[in-house]
């Protein structure tokens, strides 16, 4: 039977301007007097603000020349769009420089949670098959780093002749959305982020880190708070056996209960947890990984399991670094950095908001270039969508990165 072909249908709106309606109507204005981003509004308002570095995102803009440059040839249908106008070269840098980077983060959220009350159904969980029996919430922590130029960007310079940022992000595993975004330094080590990272994890939910992440106090506060982690332990840990839970079998080589040795660290976690050891193929050879968790219920291969779904973060980092703007930054400030780090988070949840109603299941990488060809042409972006033959079928995004594979860990019953 041959596959109905749909043919996109045309709108009165533009492309861009239906993504930017999904921003509600006078939130930014509100978030602009809470944050006091109005009180630098004189010609250039906070909305236009906010247009002008998504469409910096959208159409990967090469500079601030760029993006005005752009916007003016376009201006008849940027004024479509709740009145925008189109920016000089030095308002668009003045208001990345001073107006504060916080009216950009909760509007992300706002956006964020507006979207979840509107249609429920966005942040569930979209396609993960192996985790659909964990009904709480799994959050994943990890890092990714933004290269700066270091004569230019002094304030994240960490080295001699390099500097960078660093964007810590909790990321929810079910939904693929993130859940808590910091961004510092690179020069600072991620285990003093971890407590911030994890402040809104609430009991009985699961956490999954690096051992960067993996700072025994800090685990110590989340066994305390009853939130269940997983991490892998370093080289040079030191530990006495308590229990040997079972022998070893297949692919898991060991399966203990531990407590830790040395003065400092068993002053900052005095009580047990479980160490796994486990082997995994990592490029086509087996090597042995060893992993630490709090919970004594869970099988030996749910905690492997549990710590391969880590990775799903790296596929994330790869969605954003592949299509947004996150290598050539429109100002050298701090604050400049946080507003287009932020806008490229919001670019990415109005997309994948849209590859939800359309039921996307290519690639993120095409979806992006898709609305990208078309961002002033007045079609219904949910029809276009669905006019490439890619809407049929169970909805996930593709995506793969350099993973390690664990063998033989399959979703199996808890305990």
């Amino acid at each position: 039977m041959k596959k109905q072909q749909h043919t996109p249908t045309r709108s009165k709106f533009s492309i861009f301007r239906q993504l930017c309606n999904l921003i509600p109507p006078h939130l930014v204005a509100q978030l602009a007097r809470q944050t006091g981003a109005a009180d630098q509004a004189r010609t250039f308002s906070p909305w236009s603000h906010v247009v002008s570095l998504l469409f910096a995102q959208f159409t990967h803009a090469l500079g601030l020349n760029d993006v005005c440059d752009s916007l003016r040839l376009h201006s008849g249908q940027l004024s479509t769009l709740r009145g925008a106008r189109p920016p000089a070269r030095n308002t668009l840098s003045h208001a990345n420089l001073n107006r504060p980077a916080a009216m950009a983060q909760q509007l992300f959220w706002r956006t964020l949670a507006h979207l979840q009350s509107v249609s429920p159904g966005f942040a569930g969980n979209q396609g993960r098959r192996r985790i659909a029996r964990f009904k709480l919430p799994i959050h994943i922590v990890d890092t990714t780093v933004l290269r700066l130029v270091a004569s230019a960007v002094d304030w994240a310079r960490h080295r001699c002749r390099k500097a960078a940022a660093k964007c810590h992000l909790r990321l929810d595993l079910h939904s693929f959305l993130p859940r808590f975004v910091l961004v510092g330094s690179a020069g600072e080590h991620d285990a003093h982020r971890a407590a911030e990272m994890c402040a809104g994890v609430r009991a009985g939910e699961i956490v999954i880190f690096d051992k960067a992440y993996a700072d025994f106090a800090h685990l110590w506060v989340l066994d305390q708070r009853q939130v269940y982690w997983v991490t892998r332990a370093r080289t040079n840990l030191r530990f006495k056996v308590l229990k040997r839970r079972q022998r070893p079998e297949g692919k898991i080589l060991c399966d203990d209960q531990i407590l830790l040795k040395s003065f400092r660290t068993h002053r900052k976690y005095p009580q047990g947890f479980r160490r796994v050891v486990a082997l995994v193929e990592v490029d086509g050879v087996e090597r042995e990984m060893t992993f630490l968790t709090n919970n004594f219920k869970w099988a030996a291969g749910t905690v492997a399991e549990l710590y391969r779904c880590r990775w799903q973060i790296e596929v994330f980092f790869k969605q954003i670094k592949q299509t947004l703007q996150l290598a050539d930054f429109l100002g050298n400030s701090a604050n400049a950095v946080r507003w287009q780090r932020v806008t490229a988070l919001l670019v990415y949840l109005l997309l994948r908001y849209q590859s939800w109603l359309s039921q996307w299941s290519s690639s993120f990488l095409r979806l992006w270039a898709c609305v990208r060809a078309g961002l002033w042409l007045k079609l219904d972006l949910v029809t276009l969508l669905k006019s490439y033959g890619t809407a049929g079928g169970h909805f996930r995004l593709l995506a793969q990165p350099e993973q390690a594979y664990l063998p033989g860990f399959y979703p199996r019953a808890v305990g």
